[in-house]
């Protein structure tokens, strides 16, 4: 089981936010995540990324692989 650290898309119509998951990897954008680790919602000046650093930390060492978004999140909140 392939465990990925990636973003589910939430909000309404032209006005998204996410929320960083930790799913496997053949589970869908929007489908039931294993745990919720933040949010990023992009539609606010500034960005406002919230993250959970000792969750997602938990899973990089469990082997989980961050998408590309969420490891430039993670550059940008300087963590």
């Amino acid at each position: 089981m392939a465990m990925k650290i990636r973003l589910s898309r939430m909000g309404s119509k032209k006005r998204p936010f996410y929320r960083v998951v930790a799913l496997d990897s053949a589970v869908r954008r929007d489908g039931r995540p294993v745990e919720f680790l933040g949010h990023y919602n992009p539609m606010v000046e500034p960005n406002d990324i919230q993250l959970d650093m000792d969750k997602i930390s938990k899973w990089l060492e469990k082997g989980a692989e961050p998408s590309n978004t969420v490891r430039s999140l993670l550059k940008k909140a300087g963590k």
